[in-house]
């Protein structure tokens, strides 16, 4: 492991011990194999003046729920150490006395919530601390015989401390062991099964301690388990077993779940072991993992579905035989699964979710394959597990005080995502919770969307090759589909019946009506895997009440309509909703150019301006306004209507 401390970047902080803090905290906290994702903490011991100016002791600790590769001096507490070191020699105290006193004896109330590990830092008697769950380290110590390999790698001068729950009963036990003890024969704390702590008076010597140390580890590793991956052939993926997996999951759960498929070498690798039913389930790398990865991985056979129900069974009986009067279960869905011969598939509610539990899962099959070389993986046992699980501090980073959005979880599909009212319903439901794959034939659909929750992808859907691609991709990436806005469409030149090109009709057929079924039959497999699945298409005024002049654009959207009635009637049975908007004179997408303003305005036999608030209301309808009704249609305001036809064009005296 490198050291990435540079003297130039740190010489500025020389007089700022918390700045100093924060500068060797984003260090680990840019090495995925010491901390993921909020693991791991760190603090400095300094000195400031109270509100009667007098010198106080104190611990700047992180805050739990910060991130080290993130945080900066906001993200730790200042704890009185006089209360700290008093803890510490207390023969007991629960969980929420530790929390209420530490918060307590804060400096600043509106702080974050000081790391569980508080006390054991202030115990430690160095003015910078750094702790991690390095994965070598961790590793190692999850072998049959861990203790003794790990003394063999770091020998007399690390103080080794067996697994015990983290908090108080873990800076207890530290307390204990090393009373009476020279503190400056050991180079560090080496907790089996859970970390590592070092530790120094300067920050650059106790973070250079710490990837010394980490470093020994790993050379003893790529001597005794090299970790090499091969060139694995995956097998075919089924993306409907996928969807249909996910939808299982998610039921497990009690809400929208999505899954992310990955089929990189390591995962298929990993996947084929011959052994993965065994070794996949024997418990987490670490188990302050536990929150995200549950106790162990769902192992996929033939049958998703009742692969992810024994796994709940299984689950419930883990809770039942270890669960004491105040435990409440939680749900007993998995959180990450082994598809044999495919690769590896991560769940969560929300994409960051599922990325962080993927990242996880990452190195805890390079741990497990790595242990296995060494007599074999051998997580903590599943008691410990359970109390770790069932932590009262670990659950409370899982509570939320608000309900989730309406569409979390959710995965919405739009096309003619690049312009007006596509890119308004992208928008709309990502704000609402859902990831969308966002469909556009223009380029520039990948220059508006570059970042999650959205999926934006090129296809012109009058090919049937690339709309097959292109939902196979959307269920690869995000596990399934639950909602369909098929949106693309063009306004035609107008030309009267007996004037029309023939290229003009053709093409209007082509992208509104045809492209439109030609998707739907694409979705359909997989909506019907979907979660409360439904289909909202974009119609137009003009089919209940078409103008002059409009004939290919109000033939192919009267089709689009009768092939939405026909969609409702014959997916009802499989529990998908098709529904149908119809808008008017949405003038702020790309079909109302100059042009077609002006003619169809002449063609009333009106001025632009009195055409653009033709309706009863008098007002403008505004794609964000189609978006919003979108989003209602698709979500449980309407989950008891299929086949209707709702306008929003201000009231049309024709239409009505």
């Amino acid at each position: 492991m490198k050291n990435l401390f540079e003297n130039k970047e740190a010489e500025i902080f020389a007089d700022d011990p918390l700045q100093m803090r924060v500068y060797t905290s984003r260090l680990l906290g840019r090495e995925a194999d010491l901390v993921l994702h909020g693991g791991g903490n760190t603090s400095v011991k300094a000195q400031v003046k109270n509100l009667f100016g007098e010198w106080e002791d104190v611990l700047y600790i992180k805050g739990s729920g910060w991130d080290l590769a993130t945080i900066d001096k906001k993200g730790f507490a200042a704890v009185k150490m006089d209360v700290l070191l008093k803890m510490a020699q207390l023969e007991t105290l629960n969980d929420t006395a530790m929390v209420k006193t530490q918060r307590a004896a804060m400096l600043d109330p509106n702080a974050p919530t000081p790391s569980v590990e508080a006390i054991l830092h202030a115990i430690i008697p160095f003015k910078y601390v750094d702790h991690t769950h390095a994965d070598a380290i961790v590793t190692i110590t999850n072998t049959s015989d861990g203790a003794k390999r790990i003394a063999q790698v770091f020998g007399k001068r690390v103080l080794y401390v067996p697994y015990v729950m983290p908090g108080f009963i873990l800076a207890r036990k530290v307390y204990e062991m090393t009373q009476g003890i020279d503190w400056k024969e050991i180079d560090a704390i080496i907790l089996l099964n859970h970390g590592i702590f070092t530790f120094h008076d300067e920050a650059k010597e106790s973070y250079s301690q710490m990837i010394r140390l980490v470093s020994d580890a790993e050379r003893y590793l790529a001597k005794h388990a090299p970790y090499k991956v091969k060139g694995a052939a995956a097998q075919k993926v089924d993306l409907k077993q996928l969807s249909l997996l996910r939808k299982e999951v998610s039921s497990a759960k009690g809400g929208a779940m999505l899954a992310q498929l990955k089929e990189e070498k390591t995962h298929v690798q990993f996947s084929s072991h011959k052994n993965v039913r065994n070794i996949a389930t024997r418990g987490p790398l670490t188990p302050d993992h536990i929150i995200r990865t549950k106790q162990s991985a769902l192992v996929l056979g033939t049958d998703p579905q009742k692969d992810v129900r024994d796994y709940a069974q299984c689950y419930q009986q883990y809770f039942k035989k270890h669960a004491l009067s105040h435990h409440h279960p939680i749900d007993a869905a998995p959180r990450w699964a082994v598809w044999p011969d495919r690769g590896v598939i991560s769940f969560g509610a929300t994409l960051k979710d599922a990325k962080i539990t993927s990242d996880i899962v990452d190195h805890t099959i390079k741990a497990i394959s790595q242990a296995e070389t060494m007599g074999g993986w051998a997580a903590l046992p599943a008691k410990d597990l359970f109390e770790m699980e069932y932590w009262e501090l670990e659950q409370a980073k899982l509570k939320k005080n608000t309900a989730p959005p309406e569409f979390q979880g959710k995965i919405v599909l739009v096309t003619g995502a690049a312009s007006g009212i596509g890119r308004a319903c992208v928008e709309k439901f990502c704000s609402l919770g859902a990831v969308v794959a966002a469909l556009d034939i223009s380029a520039e659909v990948l220059n508006i969307y570059k970042d999650e929750p959205v999926l934006p992808m090129v296809c012109d859907l009058t090919k049937s090759a690339q709309v097959t691609k292109a939902v196979e991709k959307i269920v690869r990436h995000f596990g399934g589909l639950d909602v369909l806005v098929s949106n693309a469409g063009t306004f035609p030149q107008s030309q009267r019946i007996e004037q029309m090109s023939e290229d003009i009709w053709e093409k209007s057929l082509a992208i509104n009506l045809s492209s439109h079924q030609r998707l739907l039959q694409a979705c359909i497999p997989f909506l019907a895997n979907g979660l409360d699945p439904a289909v909202i298409i974009v119609g137009s005024k003009n089919v209940p009440a078409p103008g002059p002049g409009a004939s290919a654009y109000s033939v192919a959207k009267a089709g689009l309509t009768q092939l939405a009635r026909l969609a409702a009637l014959e997916l009802a049975a499989s529990g998908i909703r098709v529904n149908v908007v119809h808008p008017n004179q949405v003038f702020d997408t790309a079909i109302w150019t100059r042009d077609v303003l002006e003619k169809r305005a002449k063609a009333y036999g009106l001025s632009v301006e009195e055409y653009k608030t033709n309706n009863l209301l008098k007002t403008t309808i505004e794609s964000r306004d189609v978006a919003a009704l979108v989003a209602v249609m698709a979500g449980g305001a309407f989950s008891k209507t299929t086949g209707a036809q709702v306008p929003i064009d201000g009231g049309n005296e024709r239409v009505i």
